[in-house]
């Protein structure tokens, strides 16, 4: 396999492009190629089977334009359907999980808050991992419904968010929680919104440089890695682009932006 490959990323709409973003900070050279399947966004509503179907057809598209490693830029995907894809395919799987480990890890108050949609928090790798950390430590667990769609429709300003969020934050302000866990890829770009709505001293932790990481460690175990420059980074939208090249903004050079069906 030809180490100039893409790395493939796919996401259920356009919050994996906070994925993007740190993967091309720590890996310049690689090709990319990005997939938002916004049309089926947000996965988190979905059952697993569909969850599992919907990953594997952006697999499949992901091979078919030549990816050497597949990063899930979804944490629904991830812990509900990374498992049957690494045994159906042999190119290698990044995925993406909420980070309770180091806000368990590092909290004071013993009260975290973890914010993800109801896919990821009712699926069995979170309460795997969230037993396996979060022993004498409280959780304050919301599922941010309605936060998603409003990010893929350009609404992060808009009144309506400003309301979730201050809803869905509510219970953790009460608990005194000092960390907060992002659980989806959309929400980091929440984060301007949240501090406001946050006292100072918290904390918040989403995944992004740490699937950077792995991605690097990946690439690196197989021997993957791009030592010439990279040629292109592609984007692919199969409902609009306005949203994807907003959140994208300035466009690095060599980019596209284009809507594919698939």
């Amino acid at each position: 396999m030809s180490n100039k490959l893409p790395i493939g990323i796919f996401d259920s709409g356009v919050g994996g492009t906070s994925i993007w973003k740190e993967i091309h900070k720590l890996l310049p050279n690689e090709n990319t190629i990005y997939l938002a399947d916004s049309k089926h966004a947000p996965y988190g509503q979905k059952s697993k089977d569909e969850i599992i179907d919907l990953s594997i057809k952006n697999t499949e598209k992901l091979l078919t334009l030549g990816a050497k490693l597949i990063v899930v830029a979804c944490n629904t995907a991830t812990t509900n359907a990374i498992q049957e894809l690494r045994a159906a395919y042999k190119v290698p799987f990044v995925g993406i999980e909420p980070a309770i480990k180091p806000a368990a890890l590092q909290t004071k108050t013993k009260r975290i808050g973890i914010l993800a949609t109801k896919g990821t928090l009712s699926s069995d790798l979170f309460s795997k991992t969230s037993e396996l950390y979060t022993q004498n430590i409280q959780t304050i667990e919301v599922v941010g419904e309605g936060l998603v769609p409003l990010i893929e429709n350009n609404a992060i300003d808009s009144e309506e968010m400003h309301q979730l969020l201050t809803k869905y934050l509510d219970p953790m302000r009460k608990a005194n929680v000092d960390h907060l866990v992002l659980g989806c890829s959309h929400y980091p770009y929440l984060i301007p919104k949240l501090k406001t709505l946050l006292p100072e001293n918290v904390v918040i932790i989403d995944s992004g440089e740490a699937v950077a990481k792995q991605t690097k460690a990946l690439l690196e175990k197989e021997k993957l890695l791009n030592r010439s420059h990279a040629s292109f980074y592609q984007f692919y939208s199969n409902l609009k682009t306005e949203t994807l090249e907003h959140l994208l903004r300035p466009l690095p050079p060599i980019a596209s932006v284009s809507f594919l069906d698939f």
